[in-house]
């Protein structure tokens, strides 16, 4: 009897193999033994994954060039291949799968591992009736969670059904992308744009939201408006309130009217403390990491891009440092919670300033087995590294496992703790309000670097009692509304996460909400660097812009709402997770995105053509291009063209 343990890539393998008794490395697989194992036991690995999607020209030759009479292309079965690079590898993986009798699915816990597994199973003619499947769910490669997991390896069937939605989601994107990008490619040449243009389920949608965002900010008109504040002088000491409630006036005229009503006057005059409240507040500790919030804060902290975030929790994951990286939950089990505590001493020791944590007892606010589904969020592990051992990681993964390691331990500590001070000024029959905080407790604030805590509660007001006069100098500052800030890779992943927010139908809402909004925390990072990489987005000064070609490209889905709404997602989302579930069938689903491409066919013609927009951005490329044109007719391209031809030369 062959036990066959199918990892995802090669690094996990070797992390399984590490946790066990005895190990022989072999080409393309191990032997291994331990008393968690049955005799005769085998560990072989992918290499990501091994098997894809087949493209159009595999099935029909005349697919290699693009036509528009070529569409809609919808096989009747989908093939799936191995590429050259990757065929020896999947060979050794097919022959030990079918010669095991036991088949242990080992690949990262979630859909797309699911997916990678299964797909070599089929793509290797795996008859599963025939062999026991088991699955083997991690949140961590430390050696005790990894032979704690063998000896509750669970059921293959909820893995099948994740396997059928992941493959399905994946077969619909390239419907989407094999009958869009040539569709959209190809119209747009016929109106004179040149380039290939690549529309995707996740990306398109994710390109839209940046393209919306830039034309607010590039239409933006400021608008003046006027307010009214007091700045009082109490006990020699002055201090700044505003008008309350507080009111924006559009004109001067307004203004002044407002000021009439209210007997009150520009300048120096009499006041009165009205109200006085002192309030002690708590303020908890950040929820703990899934993904995206730890992308999203690297993003802000430290400039660093979703992928690279996600390449350094990877690397700190497989070297057992953190636990999985992919997980959309802020919550973990009463489980984690306590080898937390029995480490607390250790993970201490890494941070320079010396905080009490006092707090062992679980809280809700972080510790709830009820949302905690197929992961918890991102914690250190048991594995405590060494200063020493720290500082020899590349600087991201120090920062990420830095600010990781203070976001775990403040939960531990007591809350930032201060106190609100609300002062009323009556001046007139117009009240002012101007508030001051004080910290009392530094609490889990103490963890942090000083750039972290709000500089405005550093503010105090002067001591003053209901009744005291006081004197108010009334202000009319005339200021200007400011336009949106653009997105950075952190504010358009949470952006992506959170659509929902900015979708009007409760029901959508209600949907992205369950499905965490656009695309998934395993392919958020990998979509923003695709619009990258084909030039669709560019990144400045850490703020995400879209290209001449990203305009046109928006420009022309934009009268096609399901290639730009979040609300595409949240309804093929919601198809989607119903397939495992088994309230719908991938064919079911798939039939809906046939329906949806034939809809593109037949719409996006019409939509192109009388376009005013597309013609503006046509007629600004076509400008643009003769300008290069112009250019590399002038000497100074001469000398610019030599210069380069020097230098390739040279290299």
């Amino acid at each position: 009897m062959t036990t066959v343990i199918l990892a995802e890539k090669p690094s996990q393998a070797r992390s399984y193999v590490q946790a066990f008794q005895k190990s022989t490395k072999k080409q393309g697989y191990y032997t291994v033994s331990d008393p968690v194992l049955p005799a005769n036991t085998l560990v072989t690995y992918g290499l990501g994954h091994l098997v894809e999607l087949a493209t159009p020209d595999k099935y029909d030759q005349k697919y290699q060039q693009w036509a528009l009479s070529n569409l809609p292309i919808f096989p009747n079965k989908y093939k799936f291949e191995v590429s050259a690079s990757k065929r020896t590898q999947f060979k050794i993986v097919k022959d030990l799968l079918t010669k095991a009798d036991t088949i242990i699915v080992a690949t990262d816990s979630g859909r797309e591992g699911s997916n990678i597994a299964w797909s070599i199973m089929s793509q290797a003619q795996i008859d599963v009736k025939k062999k026991t499947i088991k699955r083997l769910w991690l949140n961590s490669l430390e050696k005790d969670a990894i032979i704690t997991g063998f000896k509750n390896l669970g059921d293959w069937h909820k893995d099948y059904l994740a396997y059928k939605e992941a493959q399905t989601r994946q077969i619909s994107d390239w419907l989407i992308g094999m009958n869009g990008s040539p569709l959209y490619t190809l119209l747009l040449r016929q109106n004179g744009v040149r380039g290939v243009y690549s529309i995707g389920r996740v990306q398109t949608p994710t390109l839209y939201m940046v393209y919306q965002r830039d034309q607010a900010i590039k239409n933006f008109k400021p608008e003046p408006y006027f307010e009214l504040n007091a700045e009082i002088l109490a006990n020699q000491q002055k201090f700044v309130a505003k008008l309350d409630p507080y009111q924006r006036f559009k004109d001067e005229t307004g203004l002044m009217t407002f000021m009439r009503a209210k007997h009150v006057h520009k300048g120096s005059q009499d006041g009165l403390i009205k109200d006085v409240q002192k309030q002690a507040k708590k303020r908890a500790s950040p929820q703990l990491f899934s993904l995206s919030s730890l992308q999203s804060a690297m993003n802000k902290r430290y400039h660093a891009s979703a992928s690279q975030t996600l390449a350094a929790i990877q690397s700190l994951y497989e070297a057992k440092y953190l636990s999985y990286p992919r997980t959309d939950c802020a919550y973990i089990t009463d489980e984690e919670f306590e080898y937390l505590v029995a480490n607390l001493t250790k993970y201490l020791g890494l941070v320079s300033k010396q905080v009490a944590l006092t707090n062992t007892t679980p809280n809700k606010r972080y510790v709830n087995g009820k949302k905690v589904e197929e992961h918890y969020a991102i914690i250190m592990t048991k594995v405590v590294p060494t200063k020493e051992k720290l500082a020899s990681l590349p600087k991201l993964q120090q920062q990420v496992y830095d600010l990781v390691l203070r976001t775990t331990l403040a939960m531990f500590a007591d809350p930032y703790e201060y106190e609100e001070t609300t002062i009323i000024t009556q001046v007139g029959d117009a009240n002012f309000k101007a508030t001051g905080k004080v910290p009392t407790k530094q609490g889990w604030q103490a963890l942090f670097d000083d750039h972290q805590a709000d500089q405005q509660e550093t503010a105090t007001l002067p001591l003053v009692h209901q009744g005291d006069q006081v004197q108010a100098n009334l202000q009319t500052p005339q200021k200007e509304t400011t336009p949106p800030v653009p997105f950075t890779e952190g504010t358009l992943i949470t952006a992506m996460k959170t659509a929902g927010k900015t979708l009007d139908d409760e029901e959508a809402q209600a949907i992205l909400k369950d499905v965490q909004g656009i695309g998934t925390s395993a392919t958020r990072a990998n979509v923003l660097e695709v619009l990258k990489k084909r030039g669709y987005l560019v990144t400045e000064k850490n703020k995400l812009h879209v290209s001449e070609a990203g305009i046109t490209l928006c420009k022309a889905v934009e009268l096609e709402p399901l290639l730009t709404s979040p609300e595409m997602t949240a309804k093929w989302e919601q198809a989607l997770q119903q397939i495992s579930t088994e309230e719908r069938t991938p064919d079911n689903f798939l039939s809906q995105i046939k329906k949806f491409v034939e809809k593109l066919i037949a719409d996006v013609p019409t939509q192109l053509t009388g376009s005013a927009a597309i013609k503006q951005q046509i007629d600004h490329q076509q400008q643009a291009q003769k300008a290069a044109e112009v250019f590399l007719e002038t000497p100074q391209a001469t000398v610019l063209n030599r210069f380069c031809c020097k230098v390739l030369n040279k290299e």
